[in-house]
């Protein structure tokens, strides 16, 4: 079955991301001083004086996009991990699998998809729990570029599968399916597709 199929492939996803992040820790460390000095940290600084964590998550993601259009890949990171913490400590758990994705993806962006494969695979897992497979798919998409990025090839096309797959079931716009398609490489039906990745996945 399909939802078989699919675990069978998760277990191999988190094999191949090694360690898991910790859970988050209980007190926030200071902003960094360069941060702080942000006009965008103001929002953040206050909801996080206030002990409001979804205003805090909501600001510190709104900062960290923001670095991310700068190519600031540093800040993007630091300011999506405050907003990870606040969306955790919020029970937001459908935005915290998202700003995990998104580490992810900057993490890619940055020049470094090696750590950046365990974020997906946080997401990935976090996705699986809540049933959100239009996530589940993206991250895997994502962790999918990331083996193209560190030349597992075969690896890419197998996770390109498992995204195209769930990204089909989940109805999601067809330029998420398309990317998934292109990073498989190859043209073959969704459940073909999936068969092969979790035949490699129990190979593996």
């Amino acid at each position: 079955m399909a939802g078989g199929r699919l675990s069978r492939v998760a277990r191999w996803i988190r094999g191949l991301a090694g360690e898991r992040p910790s859970a988050p820790a209980e007190r926030l460390p200071e902003l960094p001083v360069i941060l702080r000095r942000d006009p965008l940290a103001g929002p953040y600084l206050a909801a996080h004086a206030d002990g409001d964590d979804r205003r805090a998550a909501a600001a510190a993601s709104s900062a960290a996009e923001a670095a991310v259009v700068a190519r600031a890949w540093w800040a993007a990171d630091a300011w999506s991990h405050r907003a990870l913490w606040h969306f955790e400590r919020a029970d937001m758990s459908l935005a915290a699998t998202r700003q995990a994705r998104r580490i992810g993806d900057i993490r890619v962006a940055g020049g470094d998809p090696g750590s950046a494969r365990r974020y997906y695979a946080e997401a990935i897992s976090e996705a699986r729990d809540i049933g959100a497979e239009r996530e589940e798919g993206l991250a895997a998409l994502g962790m999918g570029r990331a083996a193209l990025d560190l030349a597992e090839v075969t690896t890419a096309r197998r996770l390109a599968a498992v995204a195209e797959e769930l990204l089909a079931r989940a109805g999601a716009p067809a330029d998420e399916l398309a990317a998934a398609k292109e990073l498989r490489g190859a043209e073959k039906t969704v459940g073909g597709a999936a068969e092969d990745a979790a035949d490699g996945a129990e190979e593996g």
